[in-house]
């Protein structure tokens, strides 16, 4: 019988506002509702599997402040004004905001919800719309969006939530208001539920630095340079003492919530280096968990031979007079379960994951173990039934196997000295170094006013006495200016429609640290550190005639539409994506396709237009060989092959030809829009853009190019 260790990662940034305590997004309270709430309902379903949750400090912070009414709920007070006392702008504010849900499985199947995006529209932008929504729209859009959010934890708890959701439309303030009452009693239950889960003993319950901090750049921003030789770094800032605060206040708010100090820890994005390794065994830590990257470049920059196999036991981990031990994530596994399996049926979902772990509990070494670790939120947004139907045959299928036997962090660890692992790598789970949160101009500014506002709190701790208030909460508005979340939106590597808020919420805190001292924050403060806007690319500039073959003409593209797929990532980071770039335009009498990235990109090359005609442009690979196939739908269901002249190359990238005749498009200039999607072994590996659809106004006999919306 081998063992398996399933870590499932709870975390979301403070989101309050570090002068009027009021809390700009929602996003703990409708993870709450949906995510954290479902998991707890999953693991009592499924008792005989035993677990590992980790819940950040940061978040459970969150929970208790919004629970306990200490913060005002921006979103929440604008779903529970009554629809007919919306100001104008805050009616925008709903169109804006009140469908951030994921529209495939939240929005278009319920048609209510789905006719109201289509009143506001589907671009950005599109809150120009307003005078198209009354009263009744308002109100609607209000119970929905909350309503879209709950999970199934929460409509088996509350039968009417079901009723609502038939209902549909026309919902009264007294209905709205209901939804609201159940989120705030579900916020206010949830950190029980875990504690007595915990409690049962199937659950053990784990924690990472208090405010998510990077804890190598904390204790020393040149740590990167191991990882990242080639990096431009800020000025150096050696701070490990915030580092240990981070570990220490970690221990004492998971002792006091639930009632037992954290004897595992899952360092903030798996982020370790060797100075960490004394300060996580000093705050009262055993073993921490990362991933399999820093397991295996630690192991190379020792020189010593790497064997796969060697990832699936205990490890020991010794760094000036501490020890703690380790265990590694296997990352195929666990990405699959956080990317793939929402795209897949969930009896097949399930499948894969027990013959694979099958195959690893025949290979690994006596007493081995495999670990999955993962968000344990995000992922559920993309299952049509927010993951229980996978969820429940994956448990079931652990708890059947007469080979894999599930155990907490403790249970497997306990009794176990490791294999010594010598001095491990500095570096994260996402390609084992820090490249995500330092070294871009914008990350590097981040943390030059970080260094500097720390700076600054040192010197007037030492010139006067200061009032133990005082400088407990300027220390804690540099704490949490200290969290990695900030960081992970700065730069090119992620973006969202929030990122402006973000940075505002960074700098606020950091202003705060001044405004608390009796100080004037530096007018540099004020401004933004990320750029207003950024764009994943372009739409097509002009007419192109590409020759397609091995060595495609930089002028023959360069009229194209671009998208930047590496750069269309949102809270989850996928480890396995191949795909950088996708070039898309017209000539006169066809459209040209290119999607350029690492090899092998996949199996089969999907672009799956809705407008201005249902049609599936395919990209197959049958022994080596490439073809196009086209299929049309007039209903947008039932495809049907049509003949296709195209042309293929395959030689760097995949590029192909497509006869507009082939695609029913006319020279009208009519809107197209479209998805692209990659295909691996049957299963859907990668899909941009990751929301949305790429979108751009079409062919037409003057050439007239239009702008374009993601």
């Amino acid at each position: 019988m081998a063992d398996a260790v399933l870590l499932w990662h709870f975390h979301q940034p403070s989101y309050v506002d570090a002068v009027t305590g009021e809390v700009l997004m929602p996003w703990v309270r409708l993870h709450t509702i949906r995510g954290y709430a479902d998991m707890a309902e999953m693991a009592r379903r499924h008792a005989g599997v035993k677990m590992n949750f980790n819940l950040t400090p940061v978040l459970v912070q969150q929970i208790e402040q919004m629970a306990g009414g200490r913060v005002k709920d921006r979103w929440g007070e604008l779903a529970a004004k009554p629809a007919k006392e919306l100001k104008e702008n805050e009616q925008s504010e709903l169109l804006e905001h009140f469908f951030k849900i994921n529209w495939h499985t939240c929005v278009d199947p319920h048609p209510r919800y789905r006719q109201l995006l289509d009143l506001r529209g589907r671009r950005p932008g599109s809150t120009r719309n307003l005078k198209r929504f009354k009263e009744a729209d308002l109100r609607d859009l209000q119970v929905w969006f909350n309503l879209g959010w709950c999970g199934f934890a929460a409509r088996r708890r509350y039968p009417e939530l079901g009723e609502l959701i038939r209902k549909g439309r026309d919902f009264t303030e007294e209905e709205k208001n209901r939804v609201l009452q159940i989120h705030r009693e579900m916020l206010q239950g949830i950190l029980g539920e875990y504690r007595a889960l915990a409690d049962s003993g199937q659950v053990e319950l784990t924690t990472t630095p208090f405010y998510h901090p990077i804890l190598p750049l904390l204790a020393d921003t040149d740590a990167a340079k191991r990882a990242m030789p080639w990096a431009r770094l800020p000025d150096r800032m050696i701070a490990p003492e915030d580092a240990l605060a981070h570990l220490q206040r970690a221990q004492e708010a998971h002792t006091r919530v639930f009632g037992r100090k954290a004897r595992g820890l899952w360092p903030s994005e798996g982020s370790v280096s060797p100075e960490v390794i004394p300060l996580m065994a000093k705050a009262g830590f055993e073993y921490f968990c990362t991933d399999e990257s820093v397991l295996f470049r630690g192991l190379e920059e020792q020189g010593r031979k790497v064997d796969h196999v060697e990832l699936f036991q205990a490890w020991r981990v010794e760094e000036q007079g501490s020890a703690l031990k380790a265990l590694f994530r296997e990352r195929p596994l666990s990405d699959y379960i956080g990317f793939t399996a929402a795209r897949t049926e969930p009896k097949a979902a399930a499948d894969y994951l027990q013959v694979h772990l099958e195959h690893i509990a025949h290979v690994m070494p006596k007493d081995g173990v495999v670990t999955l670790a993962l968000d344990g939120e995000n992922a559920w947004e993309a299952f049509p039934d927010s993951g229980e139907s996978f969820l429940h045959e994956f448990y079931s299928r652990l708890e059947g196997s007469n080979r894999i036997r599930t155990q907490t962090l403790g249970g497997y660890l306990d009794g176990k000295e490791g294999t010594s692992l010598g001095r491990i790598h500095s570096g994260s789970w996402i390609a084992g170094n820090f490249d995500i949160w330092i070294g871009d101009p914008e990350e590097n500014r981040a943390w030059d006013w970080i260094r500097r506002t720390r700076d600054f709190l040192k010197q007037a701790e030492s010139r006067n006495p200061l009032p133990e208030e005082t400088k407990r909460a300027a220390w804690e508005d540099l704490y949490a200016a200290e969290g990695s979340d900030w960081f992970w939106w700065y730069g090119p590597d992620f973006q969202t429609d929030s990122d402006l808020i973000f940075d505002a919420l960074f700098r606020a805190r950091l202003q705060n640290v001044y405004r608390r001292l009796g100080a004037t924050p530096p007018p540099a403060l004020s401004v933004p550190i990320c750029a207003a806007e950024v764009r994943l690319g372009h739409p097509p500039l002009r007419l192109i005639e590409p020759v397609l073959g091995p060595r495609p003409s930089y002028l023959d593209w360069s009229g194209a539409g671009r998208y930047e797929a590496w750069r269309d990532q949102g809270a989850m980071a996928q480890g396995d994506r191949r795909v950088r770039t996708i070039l898309y335009g017209f000539g006169e009498k066809n459209f040209y396709f290119r999607i350029d990235g690492q090899a092998p990109l996949g199996d089969e090359i999907s672009v799956d237009f809705n407008q201005p005609a249902h049609v599936k442009v395919r990209a197959l690979a049958k022994k080596e060989v490439w073809s196009v196939e086209v299929s049309r739908a007039k209903d947008g269901i039932s495809f049907e092959p049509v003949p296709c002249e195209s042309q293929i190359s395959t030689e760097r990238g995949l590029q192909w030809r497509v006869p507009f005749a082939s695609l029913g498009w006319r020279n009208d200039g009519a809107e197209v829009s479209c998805l692209v999607r990659v295909m691996r072994a049957g299963a859907e590996a990668e899909r941009y853009p990751e929301r949305g659809l790429i979108e751009f106004a079409g062919p037409n006999k003057t050439h007239d190019m239009k702008n374009w919306f993601v």
